[in-house]
Protein backbone atom coordinates (compact mmCIF):
# COMPACT_ATOMS: atom_id res chain seq x y z
CA UNK A 1 0.00 0.00 0.00
CA UNK A 2 1.19 3.72 -0.93
CA UNK A 3 0.17 7.00 0.64
CA UNK A 4 -1.48 7.53 -2.91
CA UNK A 5 -3.63 3.88 -2.49
CA UNK A 6 -4.34 5.59 0.95
CA UNK A 7 -5.88 9.19 -0.24
CA UNK A 8 -7.32 7.38 -3.27
CA UNK A 9 -9.56 4.74 -0.42
CA UNK A 10 -10.02 8.09 1.62
CA UNK A 11 -11.09 10.38 -1.26
CA UNK A 12 -14.23 7.51 -2.45
CA UNK A 13 -14.76 7.31 1.62
CA UNK A 14 -15.62 10.95 1.88
CA UNK A 15 -17.46 11.11 -1.46
CA UNK A 16 -19.84 8.60 -0.40
CA UNK A 17 -18.31 5.13 -1.80
CA UNK A 18 -17.41 2.05 -0.54
CA UNK A 19 -14.22 1.01 -0.18
CA UNK A 20 -12.79 -2.84 1.16
CA UNK A 21 -9.78 -2.81 3.21
CA UNK A 22 -7.60 -5.23 5.66
CA UNK A 23 -8.21 -4.72 9.20
CA UNK A 24 -7.26 -7.17 12.49
CA UNK A 25 -8.41 -10.21 11.41
CA UNK A 26 -9.88 -10.11 7.99
CA UNK A 27 -10.92 -7.75 5.26
CA UNK A 28 -13.60 -5.44 5.57
CA UNK A 29 -16.07 -3.21 3.84
CA UNK A 30 -16.54 0.39 4.57
CA UNK A 31 -17.91 3.70 4.17
CA UNK A 32 -18.93 6.82 5.90
CA UNK A 33 -21.67 5.78 8.41
CA UNK A 34 -23.08 8.97 8.24
CA UNK A 35 -24.01 8.96 4.42
CA UNK A 36 -27.37 7.37 4.32
CA UNK A 37 -26.97 5.93 0.63
CA UNK A 38 -23.13 4.31 1.12
CA UNK A 39 -24.24 2.59 4.10
CA UNK A 40 -27.64 1.23 2.50
CA UNK A 41 -25.27 0.13 -0.59
CA UNK A 42 -22.98 -1.42 1.69
CA UNK A 43 -25.81 -3.62 3.15
CA UNK A 44 -26.87 -4.90 -0.10
CA UNK A 45 -23.70 -5.52 -1.45
CA UNK A 46 -23.16 -7.70 2.07
CA UNK A 47 -26.92 -8.98 2.10
CA UNK A 48 -27.19 -7.88 5.45
CA UNK A 49 -30.47 -6.84 7.27
CA UNK A 50 -30.37 -3.65 8.48
CA UNK A 51 -31.27 -4.17 11.84
CA UNK A 52 -28.11 -6.21 12.96
CA UNK A 53 -25.99 -2.89 13.26
CA UNK A 54 -22.91 -2.14 11.86
CA UNK A 55 -19.32 -1.68 13.90
CA UNK A 56 -17.68 1.73 13.43
CA UNK A 57 -13.66 1.82 13.90
CA UNK A 58 -11.70 5.26 14.54
CA UNK A 59 -7.60 6.09 14.51
CA UNK A 60 -8.42 7.64 18.25
CA UNK A 61 -11.27 8.29 20.70
CA UNK A 62 -11.53 11.89 19.32
CA UNK A 63 -13.10 10.63 15.77
CA UNK A 64 -15.80 8.94 18.56
CA UNK A 65 -16.89 12.17 19.30
CA UNK A 66 -19.65 12.32 17.16
CA UNK A 67 -21.04 9.02 18.16
CA UNK A 68 -20.64 8.11 21.87
CA UNK A 69 -20.78 10.71 24.86
CA UNK A 70 -18.70 8.98 27.46
CA UNK A 71 -16.34 6.47 26.81
CA UNK A 72 -15.42 5.04 30.10
CA UNK A 73 -11.75 4.56 31.29
CA UNK A 74 -11.74 0.82 31.37
CA UNK A 75 -12.94 0.71 27.53
CA UNK A 76 -10.34 3.30 26.78
CA UNK A 77 -8.13 1.46 28.47
CA UNK A 78 -8.36 -0.94 25.95
CA UNK A 79 -7.76 0.62 22.70
CA UNK A 80 -6.25 0.63 20.58
CA UNK A 81 -6.10 -2.92 19.99
CA UNK A 82 -8.75 -5.49 19.60
CA UNK A 83 -11.83 -4.55 21.48
CA UNK A 84 -14.84 -3.42 20.47
CA UNK A 85 -17.64 -2.19 22.78
CA UNK A 86 -21.08 -1.39 23.08
CA UNK A 87 -21.75 1.84 24.02
CA UNK A 88 -24.87 4.38 24.73
CA UNK A 89 -24.62 6.56 21.32
CA UNK A 90 -24.97 10.34 21.25
CA UNK A 91 -28.83 11.32 20.33
CA UNK A 92 -29.00 11.77 16.55
CA UNK A 93 -26.99 8.66 15.65
CA UNK A 94 -29.12 7.20 12.73
CA UNK A 95 -30.98 3.99 12.85
CA UNK A 96 -28.94 2.66 10.39
CA UNK A 97 -25.92 2.91 12.19
CA UNK A 98 -27.31 0.63 15.22
CA UNK A 99 -29.91 -1.40 14.08
CA UNK A 100 -32.50 -2.64 16.39
CA UNK A 101 -29.82 -1.88 19.15
CA UNK A 102 -30.11 0.54 22.25
CA UNK A 103 -25.93 0.80 22.24
CA UNK A 104 -23.45 1.58 19.13
CA UNK A 105 -20.52 -0.76 18.43
CA UNK A 106 -17.23 1.28 18.18
CA UNK A 107 -13.52 0.42 18.28
CA UNK A 108 -10.38 2.39 17.98
CA UNK A 109 -8.13 -0.09 16.00
CA UNK A 110 -4.89 -1.11 16.41
CA UNK A 111 -4.34 -2.12 13.03
CA UNK A 112 -1.74 -0.13 11.08
CA UNK A 113 -3.48 0.10 7.91
CA UNK A 114 -6.91 0.72 9.35
CA UNK A 115 -5.61 3.24 11.79
CA UNK A 116 -3.84 5.16 8.62
CA UNK A 117 -7.18 5.19 6.71
CA UNK A 118 -9.44 6.64 9.51
CA UNK A 119 -6.53 9.38 9.90
CA UNK A 120 -6.78 10.24 6.60
CA UNK A 121 -10.57 10.29 5.90
CA UNK A 122 -10.74 12.09 9.17
CA UNK A 123 -13.29 10.03 10.39
CA UNK A 124 -14.39 7.00 12.13
CA UNK A 125 -15.46 4.57 9.09
CA UNK A 126 -17.94 1.54 9.48
CA UNK A 127 -16.30 -2.07 9.55
CA UNK A 128 -17.88 -5.03 8.91
CA UNK A 129 -16.57 -8.07 7.46
CA UNK A 130 -15.93 -8.66 3.67
CA UNK A 131 -18.79 -10.88 2.81
CA UNK A 132 -21.85 -12.03 2.27
CA UNK A 133 -23.68 -12.32 5.47
CA UNK A 134 -23.20 -15.56 7.12
CA UNK A 135 -20.39 -16.47 4.59
CA UNK A 136 -16.55 -16.69 5.17
CA UNK A 137 -14.97 -13.39 5.05
CA UNK A 138 -12.08 -12.89 2.73
CA UNK A 139 -8.69 -12.75 4.35
CA UNK A 140 -6.70 -11.18 1.90
CA UNK A 141 -6.12 -8.38 -1.16
CA UNK A 142 -6.32 -11.07 -3.68
CA UNK A 143 -9.26 -12.53 -2.42
CA UNK A 144 -11.07 -9.61 -1.73
CA UNK A 145 -10.35 -8.28 -5.31
CA UNK A 146 -11.46 -11.48 -6.93
CA UNK A 147 -14.62 -12.06 -4.49
CA UNK A 148 -15.87 -8.31 -5.17
CA UNK A 149 -14.15 -6.38 -7.71
CA UNK A 150 -16.75 -4.19 -9.28
CA UNK A 151 -19.38 -4.64 -5.87
CA UNK A 152 -17.17 -1.76 -4.33
CA UNK A 153 -15.54 1.48 -5.37
CA UNK A 154 -12.04 0.32 -4.51
CA UNK A 155 -10.06 -2.22 -2.81
CA UNK A 156 -7.39 -1.25 -0.96
CA UNK A 157 -4.14 -3.13 -1.10
CA UNK A 158 -3.14 -4.56 2.81
CA UNK A 159 -3.00 -6.92 4.97
CA UNK A 160 -4.99 -8.23 7.55
CA UNK A 161 -3.35 -8.42 11.13
CA UNK A 162 -2.41 -11.49 13.15
CA UNK A 163 -5.89 -12.14 14.83
CA UNK A 164 -7.30 -15.44 14.98
CA UNK A 165 -10.69 -14.01 15.03
CA UNK A 166 -13.18 -11.41 14.71
CA UNK A 167 -12.52 -9.22 17.60
CA UNK A 168 -15.03 -9.74 20.71
CA UNK A 169 -17.70 -7.23 21.35
CA UNK A 170 -18.97 -6.68 25.36
CA UNK A 171 -21.38 -4.29 26.25
CA UNK A 172 -19.45 -1.38 28.16
CA UNK A 173 -22.55 -0.96 30.69
CA UNK A 174 -23.06 -5.14 31.57
CA UNK A 175 -19.25 -6.30 30.87
CA UNK A 176 -21.00 -9.12 28.99
CA UNK A 177 -19.44 -10.54 25.88
CA UNK A 178 -21.85 -10.19 23.49
CA UNK A 179 -19.39 -11.92 20.18
CA UNK A 180 -16.82 -14.06 21.00
CA UNK A 181 -13.53 -13.19 19.49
Amino acid sequence: MTTADLTRAARIIKNGGIIAYATEYCFGFGCDPMNRSAVWRLLRIKRRPSDKGLILIAADVDQLDSYVDNIPAPVRDTWPGPHTWLLEPREGVPGWITGDHPRIAVRVTAHPQAAALCKTAGMAIVSTSANRSGGAPTRSYRETLRRFKGGVDYVLPGMVGGAPAPTPIRDAASGKLVREG
